[in-house]
């Protein structure tokens, strides 16, 4: 057959959009090959019992920058988060603490009077000298004290990637927290110099939901690609022939450039050589996504967002979504819904539980969590493996290694959640970056 501009190796969300943008940048000449019947890779949206199960993220936070065009060239449909979204909780010391939308979450009895005031000092700490990457605890006890700052690194670690703070690199996973300190020789200052730059009339970004839920933005994209999206294509292997690639599965497959959206585990065992080796020292963490709902008037689940599980705790949930709080139509009128987030790299193995452990743990920490003996009805187990990908210290220096390895494969290409963030805002960032520069090189 005749050889294509360009092949998208996986349908999840990274590939799909990154063929999206690519029809943006003008090329059209591009085929997405997807192991499963389905696109959209994890993000999927479970319906059973009149109950809507997002297993992974179900929110949007919106305007961006990056993902809003994104969503908007695929045509998918968003609606603002119910106001309860704005109430944010952690579970620490036997109780619920409510985190308030506002400078005033600092207030929050989450650690002791004098602990904050250390990190109320936290404009007056000079800037370390030191370049060297630091792990997500490490920089937020230096900043914020040891005490706050280790709540915040526990807390930030568990919300975004169910991760060890003493493992993550700061600068990987949270790289605007890095940024402001080099703005503003603090963060806080940082932030202020932000936001003084602000446009007074700029949109403040809020939480929203996907319209027909997660798996409606796959189907949007999706449609968007029509014939040039191929699923039950299982791919073997992708090798370099020539001035181009040939990726061998249910047929063979000959491109001007490919691009791999699939996990670094599983690009390398398609790629082989260098490249492999070094996509081989990925990690990720394993969860498992409980979601428990049932019939109660009034719902015995606090108004909000949900809350983060603290550290010394002894549980293995991470965090608690309040589903039915913020987004009703998740559960059907009369009933609640939470979901869980369990494992994690702390407790990796939890993910691997029996179903009936598992339930009875979530359970019983959902219930001391928000207050109330929870009598589920609906039951649904979500096991993510290998799971949320892991930047620990080290993984910038790893994307600047596999950065040159590519630069000998020229029309090779990597995105996902494994590589630059693992939220939709953040794909779609590498989405149009990678787009871009397949868009450069490609013949037409």
């Amino acid at each position: 057959m005749d050889r294509l501009q360009v092949v998208v190796v996986g349908g999840g969300m990274a590939g799909l959009f990154t063929a999206s943008e690519l029809l943006a940048a003008g090329v059209e000449d591009v085929l997405v090959v997807e192991a499963e019947a389905e696109p959209g890779g994890v993000a999927r949206t479970i319906r059973s019992q009149g109950f809507a199960v997002e297993p992974a993220a179900g929110t949007l936070l919106l305007p961006h920058p990056d993902l809003s065009p994104v969503l908007e060239r695929v045509g998918a449909r968003v609606t603002e988060a119910g106001p309860a979204a704005s109430t944010r909780y952690v579970y620490i010391g036997s109780r619920l603490v409510t985190l308030e939308p506002s400078p005033k979450a600092l207030l929050a009895p989450l650690v002791p009077w004098s602990a904050k005031l250390r990190a109320f000092a936290e404009p007056l700490v000079r800037r370390s000298g030191n370049s060297a990457d630091e792990t997500l605890d490490e920089f937020c006890r230096r900043r914020f004290g040891k005490e706050a700052g280790r709540m915040l690194a526990w807390l930030a670690a568990s919300g975004v990637f169910a991760g060890d703070p003493e493992q993550l690199s700061a600068k990987a996973c949270f790289p605007v927290l890095v940024d402001l300190e080099d703005e503003g020789g603090s963060v806080v200052r940082g932030a202020l110099r932000r936001r003084r730059r602000r446009p007074p009339d700029a949109v403040r970004p809020k939480p929203h939901l996907p319209v027909g839920g997660t798996e409606a933005i796959a189907r949007a994209a999706a449609a968007r690609l029509d014939h040039r999206l191929r699923g039950g294509f299982e791919v073997g292997s992708v090798t370099r022939e020539g001035s181009g690639w040939v990726v061998d599965g249910s047929e063979s497959l000959r491109a001007e450039a490919v691009v791999m959206a699939c996990s670094p585990k599983v690009s390398a065992g398609l790629l082989g050589g260098d490249i492999g080796d070094l996509l081989n020292l990925a990690t990720a963490a394993p969860v498992a996504v409980v979601a428990l709902g049932g019939e109660a008037d009034p719902s015995p689940i606090p108004p909000g967002f949900g809350a983060l599980v603290g550290p010394d705790t002894g549980m293995v949930s991470r965090g608690i979504l309040f589903e039915s709080s913020y987004a009703p139509d998740r559960a059907p009128e009369g009933s609640w819904l939470v979901k869980v987030i369990a494992g994690g790299a702390i407790r990796p193995e939890v993910a691997q539980w029996s179903t009936g452990r598992l339930i009875d743990r979530v359970l019983g920490e959902a219930s001391s969590v928000i207050g109330a003996d929870l009598e589920p009805s609906f039951v649904e187990v979500v096991r993510h493996l290998p799971g949320i990908p892991q930047y620990p210290v080290g993984h910038r220096e790893w994307l600047r290694s596999l950065d040159q390895n590519l630069a000998d494969a020229p029309g090779l290409h990597l995105t996902g959640w494994g590589y630059r963030g693992v939220g939709l805002a953040q794909l779609a960032a590498d989405a149009t970056r990678v787009a871009e520069r397949v868009a450069e090189t490609v013949v037409d």
